[in-house]
């Protein structure tokens, strides 16, 4: 049993590159300060879910467990279209997954183009770091850039990689999600469905490879499955390799088991 959470990245950092690469993303002062910006205007201003550091790593954790889960049955693109290896489409589900909602320090509207804009010199500084090849750099840099962008629910995904941030980005619902809007006042449909919601697990499915397991303890928490999480695997490319379903008091609800068929 895997549980979305702020640790699950933890179980990913053996891989040297990715230990690095998230090492960097995390001692940033202009990453966590534009991902502490982003909550000023998104929950501060707005009212809305939390959108910072915390949401960064959770995101980030869950995406590369996908891809974990996903690339044996799954080529990565990056591997497909000679444009890098298994370990360089790591970097990208990892800095796609973490950096994007940095956009939204600007405004929340077109924060997916925002995302991109402000990540090509961040990229170009830290994966500097990691790269000694400046054409391999730019190479890897596009396709992160391709991820946040295509983060936003109405663009398709033209890689696996980037429908793994999108969909991991839809795995980050559960109840700690609300806590701030809550606590300042905002009661909405969002913030009621989020605290409905328990935890999110990722499985091994019964006929795919995926499984997202979702825990609620009253209804409210099927809009937050429908309005988030169908919505992003929609438009993700992953639709046939990923299965979803709800459980209240450990009891499923079978009609919501097979999203995006």
């Amino acid at each position: 049993m895997v549980v979305v959470s702020p640790t699950l990245i933890e179980r990913h950092l053996g891989n040297p590159l990715v230990s690095r690469v998230f090492g960097l993303l995390e001692g940033d002062d202009e990453v966590q300060t534009l991902l502490r910006m982003a909550n000023v205007m998104v929950v501060t201003r707005l009212r809305y879910n939390d959108h910072g550091p915390v949401h960064s790593k959770i995101v980030a954790g869950s995406a590369l467990e996908l891809f974990e889960a996903l690339r044996q049955r799954v080529q990565p693109a990056l591997v497909r279209d000679s444009v890098g290896s298994e370990d360089d489409s790591r970097v990208v589900v990892l800095c796609g997954a973490y950096l994007h909602d940095i956009g939204n320090s600007v405004h929340r509207e077109n924060h997916h183009v925002h995302s991109y804009y402000l990540s090509i010199p961040i990229l170009n500084r830290l994966l500097g770091e990691v790269y000694g090849s400046r054409q391999h750099l730019f190479r890897v840099r596009q396709e992160i850039l391709h991820s946040l962008y295509s983060h936003d629910d109405a663009i398709q995904c033209l890689t696996m990689e980037a429908g793994i941030a999108k969909v991991a980005d839809g795995t980050d619902m559960a109840e700690g999600r609300a806590r701030f809007p809550y606590l300042t006042g905002k009661v909405d449909m969002h913030s009621l469905s989020a605290l409905a919601i328990k935890k999110v697990e990722i499985l091994p499915g019964a006929v795919r490879p995926v499984r997202l397991l979702i825990d609620m303890t009253n209804p409210a928490g099927v809009f937050q499955m429908e309005w988030i999480l169908e919505t992003k695997l929609s438009t993700s490319g992953l639709q046939e390799y990923v299965e979803v379903s709800a459980q209240q008091d450990g009891k499923e609800l079978k009609e919501l088991r097979y999203l995006g068929t």
